[in-house]
């Protein structure tokens, strides 16, 4: 490390207690002396490098190399604004501002600068009862441009609390005034650029980003602000200042947190390795500088956009910078380097005026292209405002009105903090409690124009004074992208999920790379990038696309359908069928094959299987409280009344056999009351069931969401399943005690065979009953009700069939046999 100016107390038994300064005053390279003295820091040059004295072996002061012209124009800005001061007659009437101008040369002399700036380079004998001190060499001090050596210099000049006003230094940790306590700044702090630079990158929607910066405060600092606001906008970065990495990078966009003079080095790079084509977005340090662009001569950087300082116009400046004509008579070495450079050529002195002339460019018209460079005026304002606002504090502290008072002492002016409004042409200068003006920044595009040459178009503004929501203002339609496009370009991990799906974070990867998963059946997700997929009602199923949920079919057995309409057809058949051959049965009811069983019993049962019939229509259509109640109890009671009048036949046919055996008289025993009675008996044992069960638990009409997922089955629930089934259990021992009777009397005369027909339709009815059990059980949906109808209607032809149509038969067909003589046949002996 370089000597440290320091001054120390020395003490000898001869002398008395001087001040001694230990190591080499450290100069300021321009000064000017004033009522009141102002100090600068810039750094004039950029790197150094280590002399050793060879003969005496030590280190010697540093070189400074690299001069850096941009400094140099930051203190002519200085300058400009002094001079403009004391030309005033307004501010700080009679009172003249020196000034002393320090070059840091980078980081490596900022300490020693701030010690001298504190302290000054002359020896004051200290009287023998107090300590070495003198007052401030200067009041204020201007700069510095970077952050870390801010940092240094603030952290020297904070205890002695003299106000340090810096017009590019943008860190947010310069805001701590705990660290910092007299530091402030005429440029936003990055606190502010970093939010501004994620809501950029939110507005055009890239959730996927590249993101280098340069190690320092400036960069460390501003990339972590910007961080922390991508993660709260859903933005994921990729951090990598490896040329590779950025190659094999699947990002399209990059944010630049760099330094001017890193981002010199990073063009460099990327024309060696060819690296077009992606979108960058950068910070104020190199956004809007002009040298950049100029370097780029692969249009690497085309189409960049970022924030930069708002533009600014003070009159007269451009023309006092360029003007350095007057330097020429400067005998100061610093001033002999910046000519040399300046204009390339080699500088002797001239004996007859005591000046110096250039040799190789005598017009002094070939000049540095850096010094010529306006396009960093808003930072070259930055330092004019600097200046103003001190010279303002100055002049409230003062009592200046006409004069000033040259008798206040200025030592309160450490403890003025600026946080007044000072105006200079038009414009306001003003801190917060943490030293920092307001957050202001223009949005700048990178336009390539026809003959090469970038322009740097204004296409926006943010002003974080805004409520959140109205801080950035864009005119996307003005913005060139990478590659002179006209569209946004794209920079995802992953694109959005479309509606109908939902996120799925993939493995070990940031929260931008997911897949897209489609909705299970009954979910959907109506919005994009959807995280959940949410279930539908249950009378609701998800459509085909996923996105939105629609009513679910209702499906029922309709009239409408074609099933519905056949059994319905069917229905009305069987009806029609029963009427006629009860008109027959009524046309012919004289006639012996017609009165030998019973007629009374024949046409009940006739009435009954027309019941039997068009019960079967209640279970057509959509189910209702009366419709459920119905269909099952009047489907009930029909079949048993029809069963009934069955069972009475059988027993009238076995009971009139055996009448004609020697000494019987059993058919008093079942004569036409018995019979009737019989039936009305059987009958009431159903209705009394059917009562029970619609008391106790009715069926009623249930919605079914469980037999499909994209369908409501209306349907009617039982209610109470064993009313359900004993309703069929009675009907099927009736069944069965009637086939069994039938079956006894099989052997009767062939003539008269009704009792086989009898039989054989209680074959069928009770095959079709059972069969039916297992079909209903596992028949989904409207298809039980279907079987049901089925069962009923072929139970009811069969026994149609069976028992009436032979007599049709005989009657219509064959009228010959419908005689009592061939009714009463040739009686054979009957065994059982």
């Amino acid at each position: 490390l370089p000597p440290l100016l320091l001054l120390v107390a020395s003490f000898s038994q001869a002398e008395e207690p001087v001040c001694r300064q230990r190591g080499d005053p450290e100069n300021p390279q321009l000064s000017k002396d004033g009522d009141i003295m102002l100090g600068g820091v810039f750094s004039f040059h950029s790197s150094w490098k280590e002399r050793r004295d060879t003969y005496r072996h030590k280190p010697l002061p540093l070189e400074c190399t690299s001069l850096n012209f941009r400094e140099f124009q930051f203190a002519q800005a200085m300058l400009f604004a002094i001079e403009e001061i004391n030309n005033s007659t307004e501010l700080l009437p009679g009172i003249s501002l020196g000034y002393k101008l320090y070059d840091t040369c980078g980081l490596s002399r900022s300490v020693r600068v701030a010690l001298a700036l504190a302290n000054g380079n002359e020896i004051v004998p200290a009287p023998s009862d107090a300590p070495c001190t003198r007052p401030g060499e200067v009041q204020a001090i201007i700069g510095e441009t970077s952050s870390s050596p801010c940092m240094a210099i603030a952290t020297v000049i904070g205890p002695f609390q003299i106000p340090m006003v810096s017009h590019f230094a943008t860190c947010a940790c310069l805001s701590d005034k705990t660290m910092y306590p007299s530091f402030l700044r005429t440029i936003p702090s990055d606190y502010y650029q970093g939010r501004a630079l994620g809501q950029l990158v939110k507005h055009f929607g890239w959730t996927w980003v590249g993101a280098i910066r340069t190690n320092d405060a400036y960069g460390n600092n501003g990339m972590a602000i910007f961080t922390e606001t991508a993660q709260q906008l859903g933005i994921c970065l990729e951090y990598s200042v490896i040329i590779d990495t950025i190659k094999a990078s699947t990002s399209r966009v990059i944010v630049a947190f760099l330094s001017h003079m890193d981002m010199d080095v990073l063009i460099h790079e990327l024309s060696h390795h060819n690296l077009t084509g992606f979108q960058w977005v950068g910070s104020e340090s190199w956004i809007f500088d002009s040298q950049i662009a100029k370097m780029d001569r692969h249009h690497i950087l085309d189409g960049s956009i970022g924030l930069s300082i708002p533009k600014a116009h003070v009159s007269g400046m451009r023309e006092f910078i360029l003007n350095v004509k007057p330097l020429n008579s400067s005998s100061n070495e610093f001033f002999t380097e910046f000519w040399e450079e300046l204009f390339n050529c080699k500088f002797k002195q001239s004996s007859a005026e005591n000046q110096r002339e250039c040799t190789g460019n005598e017009d002094l018209t070939e000049v540095h292209n850096g010094f010529t460079d306006m396009s960093l005026m808003p930072i070259f304002n930055n330092v004019y405002k600097g200046v103003y606002a001190v010279a303002h504090a100055l002049h409230s502290i003062l009592g200046c009105n006409e004069t000033c008072n040259n008798k206040v002492q200025l030592d309160h002016f450490t403890k003025i903090h600026f946080q007044c409004f000072e105006k200079y042409d038009g414009d306001e200068v003003y801190f917060n409690e943490d030293g920092d003006p307001p957050a202001k920044y223009e949005i700048i595009n990178w336009q390539p124009t026809q003959n090469g040459i970038v322009d740097f178009v204004t296409v926006g503004l943010h002003d974080a004074s805004l409520p959140a929501d109205k801080q950035l203002n864009l005119h996307n339609k003005s913005i060139i992208w990478a590659k002179n496009s006209k569209e946004v370009p794209a920079s995802v991990c992953s694109e959005k999920c479309p509606p109908g799906t939902r996120k799925v974070l993939q493995k070990g990867k940031p929260v931008c790379c997911y897949d897209c998963i489609r909705c299970a059946e009954g979910e959907i997700s109506n919005m994009t990038d959807s995280i959940t997929c949410d279930r539908c009602h249950p009378e609701f199923w998800s459509n085909e696309r996923r996105d939105a949920c629609v009513k679910k079919v209702a499906e029922f057995l309709s009239y409408e359908e074609i099933m519905g309409a056949l059994l319905t057809a069917v229905s009305l058949f069987g009806t029609c069928m029963t009427a006629v051959v009860a008109l027959i049965f009524f046309r012919y009811r004289k006639t012996p094959i017609v009165r030998a069983n019973n007629s009374e019993l024949s046409f009940l049962l006739l009435f009954s299987l027309t019941l039997c019939f068009l019960c079967s229509l209640t279970f057509i259509g959509r189910p209702s409280e009366w419709s459920c109640m119905l269909r099952h109890t009047a489907f009930g009671i029909t079949f048993v009344l029809c069963i009934s009048c069955v069972l009475g036949k059988t027993i009238v046919v076995l009971m009139a056999f055996r009448a004609t055996l020697p000494g019987s008289n059993v058919m008093k025993w079942f004569g036409p009351t018995q019979q009737r009675l019989s039936v009305l008996a059987f009958t009431l044992i159903q209705v009394v069931i059917c009562i029970m069960w619609l008391t106790i638990s009715p069926p009623f009409p249930l919605k079914n969401f469980k037999e499909f997922k994209d369908k409501i089955i209306l349907e009617c629930d039982l209610g109470s399943a064993v009313g359900f089934w004993a309703v069929l259990g009675y009907i099927g021992l009736l069944a069965l005690l009637c086939f069994f009777l039938a079956f006894l009397a099989r052997k009767l005369p062939d003539n008269f065979n009704e009792a086989k027909f009898i039989t054989f339709s209680m074959l069928i009815f009770c095959a079709v009953w059972i069969t039916f059990i297992p079909a209903y059980v596992s028949s989904p949906g409207k298809f039980s009700v279907a079987v049901e109808i089925f069962a009923i209607l072929a139970s009811s032809f069969g026994l149609l069939i069976c028992i009436f149509i032979p007599k049709c038969y005989i009657i219509l067909l064959k009228p010959e046999k419908n005689t009592k003589k061939n009714m009463m046949g040739k009686v054979a002996p009957i065994s059982f």
